[in-house]
């Protein structure tokens, strides 16, 4: 009995040092994620466009070394990977809503899950493959999926923002960008757990878009060829 609770004893410390050196990297993070989110704001205020963009891409190298720390620390604890992964799991999911809101920003198109990977440096585990061992630290799909219904809670904001500036078309773009998003979304078999709640908000920031768009659209200040168009009919099927 005693020497059971040894080795108990001994299993417990360790797994709580290697929580503490987490929760620390974990604490950057939300460090770098907290001024990634500022300069982002940003973006609602009609700064410069490139420079809040480059402002928040240095924060993307902070946090890529930040994984690369995570995945360092958990590389000799093999098998581990999801009962730690709940301490940086919020921060990943945000950390992936501000990187694809940054790309969509960039392109108008949504980050593909392989593009955050490399953004992120969460492709720890395919390098170590090459060199004969294993880590199974990446982004998880989960995280990212509600990473992306989290981005599109800026994009109302952004659709007024824009409109109020002058840019009529935006509401068209992003109308149209929210309602292939959704359609992509309506594919999967969403059980009613968080993902499945995060989904149903984005259909509420799709109805906002919408309704500006509308509201545009009625007032004439459109061109006459985007007014021809209804890209968010595929949201009322």
């Amino acid at each position: 009995m005693e020497k059971q609770f040894n080795e108990f004893s001994i299993k417990l410390e360790e797994s709580g040092n290697l929580r503490e050196k987490i929760r620390a990297v974990s604490m950057e993070m939300e460090s770098a994620i907290r001024i990634m989110q500022s300069g982002l704001l940003m973006v609602h205020q009609s700064r410069p466009m490139p420079e809040v963009l480059e402002k928040a891409k240095f924060q993307i190298d902070v946090l890529k070394k930040l994984y690369g720390v995570l995945a360092d620390i958990l590389k000799d604890f093999p098998g581990q990977y999801y009962r730690y992964h709940g301490d940086w799991k919020s921060s990943t999911q945000t950390v992936v809503s501000l990187v694809a809101f940054l790309h969509w920003l960039e392109t108008g198109d949504l980050l593909m899950h392989s593009e955050a990977e490399e953004k992120l440096g969460c492709m720890f585990s395919f390098f170590l493959s090459l060199v004969g061992s294993y880590s199974e630290f990446g982004l998880d799909i989960e995280d990212y999926l509600i990473g992306i219904c989290l981005m599109s809670n800026d994009l109302p904001r952004y659709v007024v923002n824009q409109v109020t500036a002058g840019d009529y078309d935006c509401p068209r773009k992003v109308l149209k960008f929210l309602t292939d998003l959704h359609a992509a979304f309506r594919m999967l078999n969403l059980r009613n757990d968080l993902l499945r709640k995060k989904f149903d908000g984005m259909k509420y920031d799709l109805r906002r878009v919408e309704e500006v768009f509308y509201d545009v659209k009625i007032r004439g200040l459109m061109t006459i060829g985007d007014s021809t168009e209804d890209p968010g009919r595929e949201a009322k099927v």
